[in-house]
């Protein structure tokens, strides 16, 4: 079952989903808008191996805006941190940013129970696109879980800071 954008706000109060910072006005009948934070992420490699870390490089998103190429893969953040406990988070692009042929994760829209950090965005673009920081461009949306389970708590990802490059590697060690 999906919480209601009104249970969101109740499940906030009682401290089982944060969203900082927080803007009422993005609460949706079933979600929340986040947005997208002014830096993104390239791999530098031509060639990535998922043995290996991965070479990146940071760019800025500045008030102009940054045009996206198709065929490259592109990582942001979301500008809000996020943690959630007894529901488990998920992430989709906005129908709005999806009808301009900019897809904002690949196949890691699915959160844990009790992930805390920011969402790494996987992004892609169909054609050539202008993008804005702080531009609301996903949503994130909470399932009730059933069964007894252990909350998400040491993964590779867990209380990140920023972008996350794949950090598959580690998993080879």
């Amino acid at each position: 079952m999906i919480l209601s954008g009104l249970e969101i706000l109740k499940e906030m109060e009682n401290g089982n989903i944060l969203i900082d910072p927080f803007d009422q006005k993005r609460v949706n009948p079933n979600s929340y808008n986040l947005r997208l934070y002014n830096e993104l992420m390239i791999y530098k490699d031509p060639v990535l191996d998922m043995r290996t870390c991965p070479q990146t490089e940071r760019l800025t998103i500045s008030e102009d805006g940054i045009v996206l190429e198709p065929n490259r893969l592109y990582l942001g953040r979301t500008a809000e941190y996020t943690q959630t406990r007894n529901y488990v988070p998920m992430l989709e692009g906005r129908s709005s940013v999806g009808r301009l042929g900019l897809y904002v994760h690949v196949t890691a829209g699915f959160g844990d129970v009790g992930f805390a950090g920011f969402w790494t965005l996987e992004i892609q673009c169909i054609q050539p696109i202008r993008i804005y920081p702080f531009v609301e461009i996903c949503q994130i949306y909470y399932h009730t879980i059933q069964g007894n389970y252990d909350e998400y708590q040491n993964g590779k990802y867990q209380n990140n800071t920023g972008i996350q490059p794949s950090l598959l590697y580690k998993d080879f060690l």
